[in-house]
C-alpha cells in the first residue's frame, strides 16, 4: 500500500471561513472540553469542503483549534482516503470504482474515457478543473459500473454517459446524479419486483407514536 503524503507545494496560510468556524464550534461543543479532539474528522471534512483539499497550514490550524499536536491531525488525514492531500479539480473529482462488480460491467472503459478527456489518474488536469481516481468498492455494486463525482453517485454508467457527464461539468452544468437507466435506488431495471405495495414500508400501517422512547433530555 502506498504512503499518502502531503502535496509538495503548500499555500502560505489557511483561515477558517466564518461559516466553517461556526460549524466547527458546533462539532466541538458535542464533546466534553477535555475530549474536543474527537471533532477532528468532521472538522477536517469541513475544511476540505471549504478549500477543496486539506493543506498543511489547514492541518496546523485544526490542531491549534483542537489543542492537539499537528502530527496527530496529520495521522488522521493520511489514514482516511476521503481526505485529499493535494489540490483536486474545481469542477469535478471523479472517483471510478474499479472493484470486481464494476470491473466486470465496464469500469475499465470509464477509466479510459477519464484518461482521454482529463489525463492521467491522480493528477490535476491541465486546466485545474478535473481530477479522476480509481477507488475501491463504493457500495453500489448492483448499479455497476459507477463513480462518485464530488459528493454524489452516478450509476449504471457507460463510456458514452461518462463522456457526456464530463462534458457537462466542463460546460459549467450540474449533471443529475443517480442511475443512467432510470433505476430507483438498487431496484432491478424496469422497476421493483417485491414490496410493490407502499403500505408495507411507508409506515402508514404502523400504530401512531405520540412520543419517541428515550426522547427526554438527560438530566445530570
Amino acid at each position: 500500500m502506498s504512503v499518502r503524503r502531503l502535496a509538495k507545494e503548500q499555500p502560505a496560510a489557511f483561515a477558517f471561513s466564518k461559516a466553517t468556524k461556526a460549524k466547527a464550534d458546533w462539532w466541538i461543543a458535542k464533546y466534553p472540553e477535555n475530549r474536543r479532539q474527537s471533532a477532528v474528522i468532521p472538522i477536517l471534512w469541513l475544511v476540505q469542503k471549504q478549500e477543496g483539499w486539506v493543506s498543511e497550514p489547514a492541518i496546523r490550524a485544526i490542531a491549534e483549534l483542537l489543542g492537539m499536536p499537528w502530527i496527530r491531525v496529520l495521522e488522521v488525514a493520511t489514514f482516511y482516503t476521503m481526505f485529499m492531500l493535494e489540490p483536486v479539480g474545481t469542477a469535478a473529482l471523479i472517483q471510478v470504482c474499479g472493484t470486481t462488480p464494476c470491473a466486470l460491467r465496464g469500469a475499465g472503459e470509464l477509466m479510459t474515457v477519464c484518461k482521454n478527456k482529463i489525463g492521467p489518474k491522480d493528477t490535476l488536469s491541465a486546466d485545474g478543473r478535473f481530477t479522476w481516481q480509481e477507488v475501491e468498492c463504493l457500495g453500489a455494486c448492483a448499479n455497476a459500473p459507477m463513480a462518485q463525482i464530488n459528493d454524489y453517485y452516478f450509476e449504471d454508467l457507460t463510456a458514452e454517459s461518462m463522456a457526456q457527464i464530463i462534458d457537462d461539468f466542463a460546460a459549467g452544468k450540474k449533471p443529475k446524479p443517480g442511475s443512467r437507466v432510470g433505476r430507483a435506488s438498487s431496484e432491478p431495471e424496469g422497476g421493483a419486483l417485491t414490496l410493490t405495495d407502499p403500505s408495507l414500508y411507508d409506515g402508514s400501517a404502523a400504530a401512531k407514536i405520540d412520543k419517541l422512547p428515550n426522547s427526554d433530555p438527560v438530566v445530570a
